[in-house]
């Protein structure tokens, strides 16, 4: 159970606290019915409450104190469908004690078990999940009210993971978009139960990596011109507009399937077709771009040439 609040800078007649002493957070759990405990200060102490933590606010302040605002995790004696009410008092350094702040209550209820058989289809620039959804929760018992999923990724196998995305209800499939191409990602998902005005977060399915490609080939070159002479054939041609061609493939043919016959990269736009046999040949050239797939387009149109 996550508690967070803010410290206090100021007193009650609005003066500044200039040596702050400690804050304490107090819990106390009940079935959920009816108002929770009222929580008065007895002795400086929350009566009828149990002290959970203690955090000094002077120097060297607790590590849970952050911007002015402590955030903590009570993990300690939990049962789940037991609502739990929390109040937080503070001291200064000569000993006097706030009251007791407003009461915040929350039911703990049981989180999902984790999704399973998480897949990731890569796209060019996407990359599509799908998993099973969660079908028990963590006591053993059924899933009975609407689950939503969590999408998390990172860039790295270890590091920290970031929510993406929030799924609607029932919803086990969700496609990320505008992702660099050839880079790795790293997902994983999580479900998410509400009920009693509670809200539990269960844990993440095992992570899955997916590297998006590019699957779209450049436009193609257009204008292919060829000049023959004695041995050899001259090619020119207008460059394909992608900015991500990364060569340019000729190909020649007497007769039947055209054979690639060289490459040359831009910015050149030419090629020369040595030791050709007197004939009548055709030419055409395609634009590959530079991601790991090696796209290619289609054929330019083709130029008939014939060698003296």
């Amino acid at each position: 159970m996550e508690v967070s609040w803010t410290v206090p800078r100021r007193r009650v007649n609005n003066s500044r606290i200039i040596e702050p002493g400690y804050a304490r957070l107090y819990r106390v759990d009940d079935a959920g019915t009816g108002e929770p405990r009222v929580a008065m200060l007895r002795n400086d102490r929350v009566a009828g409450y149990t002290e959970v933590a203690t955090f000094p606010l002077q120097e060297p302040p607790s590590s849970f104190l952050r911007g002015g605002r402590i955030t903590y995790m009570d993990r300690r004696g939990l049962v789940y469908d037991r609502r739990y009410t929390y109040v937080v008092t503070t001291t200064d350094a000569q000993g006097r004690t706030s009251a007791p702040s407003a009461r915040a209550s929350i039911t703990y209820i049981a989180p999902p078990e984790r999704p399973q058989a998480l897949q990731i289809e890569a796209g060019d620039r996407t990359a599509r999940l799908q998993w099973q959804p969660a079908a028990k929760l963590v006591d053993g018992s059924a899933v009975t009210d609407p689950l939503v999923y969590e999408v998390l990724r990172a860039a790295d196998p270890g590091g920290e993971a970031s929510v993406i995305t929030r799924t609607a209800a029932g919803v086990h499939a969700f496609e990320d978009r505008g992702l660099v191409n050839d880079r790795t990602y790293y997902y994983a998902v999580r479900a998410i139960r509400t009920a009693a005005a509670s809200s539990a977060a269960g844990a993440a399915s095992e992570r899955v990596a997916v590297t998006p490609i590019k699957t779209t080939p450049p436009e193609p070159v257009k204008d292919v011109a060829g000049v023959p002479s004695r041995g050899e054939v001259r090619l020119s041609w207008r460059p394909s507009p992608e900015p991500d061609v990364a060569n340019y493939i000729v190909y020649r043919a007497a007769r039947g399937t055209p054979m690639r016959v060289g490459a040359v990269r831009p910015p050149t736009t030419t090629f020369v077709d040595r030791d050709v046999a007197p004939g009548t040949y055709r030419y055409t050239v395609t634009a590959q771009d530079a991601s790991a797939r090696a796209n290619e387009s289609g054929p330019s149109n083709e130029v008939t040439v014939t060698v003296p």
